[in-house]
């Protein structure tokens, strides 16, 4: 009888954990394509370059993946990355503050775009595809006002968190990503708020008759959602060594790839952070692999474009 249960309880689990397993076979094949292609694809410098892109990418997704759980969506998430970019090298550099609080600040100012987020696009009950999409302008156009549309160079001293640790080999921005990974994948599935927030995804009307309420969930999320793309300038200004007021253009896409790919639903109500951290890296070894065979620009927008289309048509057929 005991024999039975548990591997009852080992084929529920496999069952349950089956999109993240199939994503993670698709990585390896896409990691064995690229070997094949490209003569120097299985190689230390290849493997630093993508995890010195993984982080800011990692975060901002992280965030996403919050923001579809409870049926909503975040276009705003590059925009707000560029714009916490340039206030820490506009505080970095023209201010001179410290680099600590210069990030914090930076950070402040990601948090605040998502709670604007929040409260229109919870509160007041504007569609929040709409209040993103009018974010995603507001922020890049502010982000140009306090860069004076000019990257800021930083130098050495924010490239500390990019750069892999002595001994260890790995940023400690790499660090972060992942224990924000596992952090997240905790919420998600073991706290009241990760609950809430798959019940207000699946069926908002049903959540709220039991006596959910979704305005403070969903303004979490997206509050949470500008906080990580905060995080995500911050780590992605000193892998640049600068901030750059035109970082982050189609981060956004990005992240909705990555989360969907990794098993998030569009319509919400689904979604996995460990598999949307697996979508991130079929993202960042596609781009690096790309980039080895010499694809073009062009090409290579062609192609992330086709990874989008593929990501929604993979949701459409999951429902």
């Amino acid at each position: 009888m005991a024999e039975g249960a548990v591997q009852s309880k080992f084929i529920l689990n496999i069952k349950d954990r089956f999109e993240e397993i199939f994503v993670f076979v698709a990585l390896l094949l896409l990691i064995a394509i690229f070997s094949i292609m490209a003569d120097n694809f299985l190689s230390t410098s290849t493997l630093f370059s993508i995890l010195s892109q993984l982080p800011a990418l990692t975060v901002i997704t992280i965030g996403m993946t919050l923001v579809l759980i409870g049926g909503g969506i975040d276009l705003s998430v590059g925009s707000v990355a560029a714009l916490s970019g340039a206030i820490l090298g506009f505080c970095a550099s023209s201010l001179e503050i410290p680099l600590l609080f210069a990030g914090i600040l930076a950070i402040i100012g990601a948090c605040l775009a998502g709670l604007v987020n929040g409260i229109l696009g919870s509160y007041l009950k504007l569609p929040v595809f709409i209040v993103t999409l009018g974010m995603l302008e507001a922020s890049r156009g502010l982000a140009y006002l306090v860069s004076d549309s000019q990257t800021v160079y930083i130098g050495p001293s924010v490239q500390v968190l990019a750069l892999p640790i002595s001994g260890l080999g790995l940023s400690i921005s790499f660090l972060i990503s992942i224990s924000l990974v596992l952090l997240a994948h905790l919420v998600i599935t073991r706290t009241t708020f990760g609950r809430y927030l798959i019940a207000i995804g699946t069926n908002e009307q049903a959540a709220r008759i039991s006596g959910i309420r979704p305005e403070p969930i969903l303004a979490g999320a997206l509050i949470v959602s500008g906080l990580l793309a905060g995080l995500g300038g911050v780590m992605n200004t000193a892998y640049l060594g600068a901030s750059d007021p035109n970082a982050g253009i189609g981060l956004e896409l990005s992240a909705i790839a990555a989360a969907v790919i990794g098993g998030t639903s569009l319509m919400g109500g689904r979604g996995s952070i460990l598999g949307a951290f697996l979508g991130v890296l079929i993202i960042c070894v596609l781009q690096n692999g790309l980039a080895q065979l010499g694809v073009s620009e062009p090409f290579k927008r062609l192609m992330t474009g086709l990874v989008i289309i593929l990501a929604v048509l993979i949701d459409r057929w999951r429902r």
